[in-house]
């Protein structure tokens, strides 16, 4: 999809300097969850863009994405201020990791919690095994986890070394890893002592 002016539906918060942007779907946008977008927007008279990892199930009316506000930013302050009816440019969606209806575990650091409870929603909506090893000392969206949990699937969350998690879970399915690059490297290794082939894991470095 070539850039697209669409309207914001919700914005909420869902941790602590995080909101979740609802935006209404445009024509023909057909993204998985795992997929990302590319966002644009004038602020201050400059042009900037990031790229966000859809965090909803699916993208039938509407999709979601999850930002972490960094005060000094130059565009999540922006997008945190959004209010239903303004409007943003996205591009996309992007990127070849993203569900492919089956078991997953997912183990998400810090901002990769977005994808993976939209994932993990969307593979137990589907009758899939869900696990989620999710490590931040700040946690996010834990009334989705919760309702996850309750749902069957199995959810861990840190603040500390993964490795026991991993090994708990990493049999569960295909293993998914969202975060930035220090979080990949300890999951890498976390799945490769626990038996498991971090070569086959998908993985989204955030960078």
């Amino acid at each position: 999809m070539n850039a697209t002016q669409v309207t914001v539906r919700n914005v909420r918060t869902v941790g602590d300097e995080t909101v979740a942007l609802e935006l209404e779907t445009p024509p023909e946008f057909d993204a998985k969850p795992g997929q990302f977008v590319l966002l644009r927007a004038t602020v201050g008279g400059e042009d900037v863009s990031r790229h966000y990892t859809l965090s909803s199930a699916d993208v039938e009316e509407t999709f979601e994405i999850t930002v972490g506000v960094d005060p000094e930013g130059d565009l999540s302050p922006w997008l945190a201020d959004r209010e239903p009816g303004d409007t943003v440019t996205v591009e996309g969606p992007f990127g070849t990791v993203f569900y492919e209806d089956e078991d997953v575990v997912l183990l998400a650091g810090g901002p990769g919690v977005g994808p993976a409870v939209g994932m993990g929603e969307r593979a137990l909506a589907d009758g899939h095994d869900v696990a989620v090893v999710y490590q931040d000392d700040s946690p996010a969206h834990e009334d989705r986890l919760a309702t996850l949990a309750a749902g069957g699937a199995t959810v861990i969350i840190t603040d500390g070394e993964i490795d026991d998690a991993v090994a708990e879970v990493v049999d569960g399915g295909q293993v998914y890893v969202f975060g930035f690059r220090e979080f990949v490297d300890d999951s890498v290794a976390a799945i490769d002592s626990a038996g498991g082939d971090s070569d086959d894991a998908k993985i989204e470095n955030f960078g």
